[in-house]
């Protein structure tokens, strides 16, 4: 009896580790969910832009696209958009459309792997994408640093965070954001020990209470992928000056679903520190 007990439990625990052994090899495709295809343009919306492509410093070429202001209102700044895991760029028309409404102009990127991007998804790959994409707004648009919002949503939240510290900008805005992924994984699943076996870190919380620009945290309770308190904890950490908007909807949607209360937090954020040139 005693020996069948112990081969049951060793079975569990070689089972176990097993699938441990299993979630740490393809975590990859747990965290990113590129698509290469884009299904449509700005043009297609109604937006002027401009298809541009940089490299990383570490020779990855960069897809992505430059939307300027709309024509007739006065230009207040530039957004860098840090995407989320899935999809590609063409995926957030919804959003540069707003930005675009709100007198801003748009540079938007695809990470390596997703879209017309070169390479493979990494953490550190993503820095890297997002600083070329910075260098490409400041050093080829002549777009100067205090005029540009970092915008991150979901994974950009942490993405942009970084930037934040890497470059001297105007703002940030981090929107559906998490503490940490081992923290956010740890919360969805508890009977994992994520904390061990996470190979990806993006661990924003840890940032945040060293950038000192305006930072703008947006959230919704209803959010059922990143949960509300993962966007509260990331504003409790924030450091000075900062300001939360509570939103409506879903992960994916609140954006849309929360309608004006949405830009009109956004555009109280962007005339408060962004005055027209």
């Amino acid at each position: 009896m005693r020996n069948m007990v112990f081969s049951v439990a060793a079975s569990i625990v070689f089972g176990y580790a097993v699938f441990l052994g299993f979630i740490y090899i393809t975590q990859d495709s747990m965290v990113y969910f590129p698509v290469r295809e884009l299904f449509t343009t700005p043009k297609q919306s109604g937006m002027e832009y401009e298809e541009v492509f940089f490299k990383t410093p570490d020779g990855i070429n960069i897809s992505a696209w430059h939307i300027p202001s709309k024509p007739g209102i006065p230009e207040r700044g530039s957004v860098l958009f840090c995407h989320g895991n899935a999809g590609n760029i063409s995926h957030r028309i919804d959003s540069i459309r707003i930005f675009h409404e709100l007198g801003l102009s748009v540079l938007i990127f695809d990470y390596r792997g997703y879209g017309k991007s070169e390479g493979r998804p990494s953490e550190n790959g993503t820095y890297l994408d997002a600083e070329a994409a910075w260098d490409h707004l400041t050093a080829t648009k002549k777009v100067r640093p205090e005029k540009i919002i970092l915008f991150g949503r979901s994974l950009g939240s942490a993405v942009a965070s970084e930037l934040a510290l890497r470059k001297k900008v105007g703002a940030l805005i981090i929107e559906s954001g998490f503490t940490s992924l081992p923290e956010l994984g740890s919360a969805i699943y508890p009977y994992i020990p994520v904390r061990f076996i996470a190979k990806y870190k993006y661990a924003t919380a840890d940032k945040v209470g060293q950038i000192k620009i305006p930072k703008l945290f947006i959230h919704s309770p209803g959010d059922r992928i990143v949960p509300f308190a993962q966007g509260r904890g990331l504003y409790e950490k924030a450091a000075d000056p900062k300001e939360f908007l509570e939103i409506k909807g879903g992960h994916n949607d609140g954006f849309m679903v929360s309608g004006r209360l949405y830009t009109d937090g956004l555009n109280k954020f962007i005339t408060d520190h962004f005055a027209t040139d």
